[in-house]
Formats: structure tokens, sequence, C-alpha cells
């Protein structure tokens, strides 16, 4: 698939480090398959288990929020503008920087577009991310080195002058016992249209496998969002597994999405929980746009 905006050099800068599945690391596996086109939201009543915990939301708090909910926008779908790279020689630009991460979001959303028979909008697709999808047999690094290195030059099918020329990196492996105490938000999407086998369901069994990744000194959380955001479950140990499963387990569908709001809190949890030194995220599953409170990048 074509994009304007494949770098005007022509020459293929795929960047990857491959790293050991970490109680973060692994949902960045996870979450391309929890992301869906967001539907039209109908479904019962929003559950967590508020009973955990004091000082959490209630059950009929956020339940009250969902007859406010019916005359609202769902399809709010938008991206960021892509701007179109324009031609850089080399004699006048020879140095070139590029971010080292491994994101592969597009592949999944442009693969949910196709899959409905839909052209995806030009600025979702995300060339750097479609290529990192892919994993790639490279060499280990060797002893005392930070990552290996490899370079592949070809030709170019569309310009006989130009070359295309691809940079892999790996990383090296790091063991689960070296890394810092994880302190983990999941915020999760609990309106309506996730009231589905493939939404909710599904995205329950994959926080349950990341769950099993959790070591004693990791801390949990769990923020939900449909016609208002609560916190389900306050920062627990990662040895407490049945508990956070259970939480997860009772978590229903309904309502519409008001993404804003939870984001918010669970920023604010992330903050009040904050381990110097450690592994801060907060962690969203959703499967669209938000359509209740900031939906858009100008709010």
């Amino acid at each position: 698939m074509e994009r304007k905006s494949i770098v005007r050099k022509e020459f293929i800068m795929s960047l990857f480090i491959r790293r050991t599945v970490t109680a973060a690391g692994a949902l960045l596996i996870l979450l391309p398959l929890i992301f869906w086109s967001c539907a039209g939201d109908a479904g019962p009543g929003l559950r967590g288990r508020s009973d955990l915990a004091p000082k959490m939301v209630s059950e009929r708090e956020m339940a009250s929020d969902l007859s406010r909910d019916r005359d609202v926008e769902f399809n709010t779908e938008e991206y960021t503008h892509l701007e179109e790279n324009p031609f850089l020689t080399t004699i006048d630009h020879p140095l070139s920087t590029f971010s080292i991460d491994v994101d592969t979001a597009s592949y999944t959303n442009v693969r949910r577009f196709l899959n409905q028979g839909r052209r995806p909008p030009e600025d979702a697709v995300r060339i750097e991310e479609l290529v990192n999808y892919f994993p790639y047999a490279y060499p280990e690094p060797d002893a005392g080195k930070a990552f290996s290195f490899l370079s592949e030059l070809s030709s170019c099918p569309w310009n006989a002058e130009h070359k295309l020329l691809l940079v892999g990196l790996k990383a090296k492996k790091i063991s689960l016992e070296k890394l810092p105490p994880n302190n983990i938000i999941f915020l999760l999407d609990v309106s309506g249209s996730m009231d589905m086998p493939d939404k909710l369901p599904l995205l329950k069994n994959a926080f349950k496998l990341l769950i099993g990744e959790l070591r004693p000194m990791d801390r949990v959380s769990i923020v939900v969002y449909a016609g208002a955001a609560g916190m389900v479950l306050p920062p627990t140990s990662g040895r407490e597994k049945k508990t956070i499963a259970a939480v997860l387990e009772n978590l229903e569908a309904g309502g519409s999405t008001a993404g804003g709001a939870g984001i918010t809190l669970a920023y604010k949890i992330a903050l009040d929980n904050f381990i110097p030194g450690g592994n801060n995220r907060v962690i969203l599953a959703t499967d669209g746009d938000f359509n209740v409170g900031p939906s858009s990048e100008g709010e």
C-alpha cells in the first residue's frame, strides 16, 4: 500500500528492538488483538467490583450516567494528519534521526478496515508500524553488546536511480527478574460497543495472560469508563492474581464512551502511586473513539 508520507529519500529505515516479554512489554503483543472500530453503544449496565475497596466508584454511580448517553455521536474516529516529507539530499542532510520504537497498532487498524471492505483513511496508515508488525530473524547481540546491527541495500523498484536501505537493530534480552517494579494502570473501555464476543471477552482473556506475568513487587490498578469513569480496583500487588482476575471477569459493557474522563483518572492514579525508577504505565484498551466529554484533538 502506497502512502504520500513515505520518506522521499527512498530508503526504508526499520528499527527493531526485540524485548523479553515483561509485564508491560507483553501488552505490546496483546494490545493489537483488542482494537476494533467503534460501533453503536447499547447493552446492559456496567458492573465492576466496587466492593473490593473503599472510596471507589459505586455501581449505582456508574449506572446512573447511562441514561444520559442516548443522543451522542458514536463514530468520531479521527487521526493526526501526517505531513508529506520533502525530498532531502544526503549531501546537504547526511544525518537523519529516527525513533527506535516498535509500535505496531497501524497494521491491526488497517487490517480492520480491509476486513470491513473499507479503504483506510490516509492518515491511519503508518508505514513504519506496518513494517514493525512482523518478526524478523535478526541475530542476537554479541556478548557485552547492547544490540546487534545489520543492513541491506537494494535497488528501488519505482526509481532506477535510487536505492532502498534497510537497517535492523535487535536489543539484548533482559530477564524479568532484573527489571524494575511495575506500576500499571489498566484503563479499560466497557462502553456498549464492547458488548460483543470478540471485544470485552477477548480483552479479559488477553489481560489475564498479562496478569500471569506479574511479580509480587508489581502493582496493578483498574480504571473503567463508559458513560462515566471510575476505579474498580485500587493499586494491588502482583501476588494477588486471583483478586485482579476476578475484577476483570465481573466487568460488563454498557453506555457511551467517556474516554477523556477515564484517561484523566488513570493518570491521577498513576501519579499518586508513582514508583521512582520503576516502570509506570497507563495501558488503554478500547475499540474506538470517545463520544462523551473531550473527544477530539482540539479538545
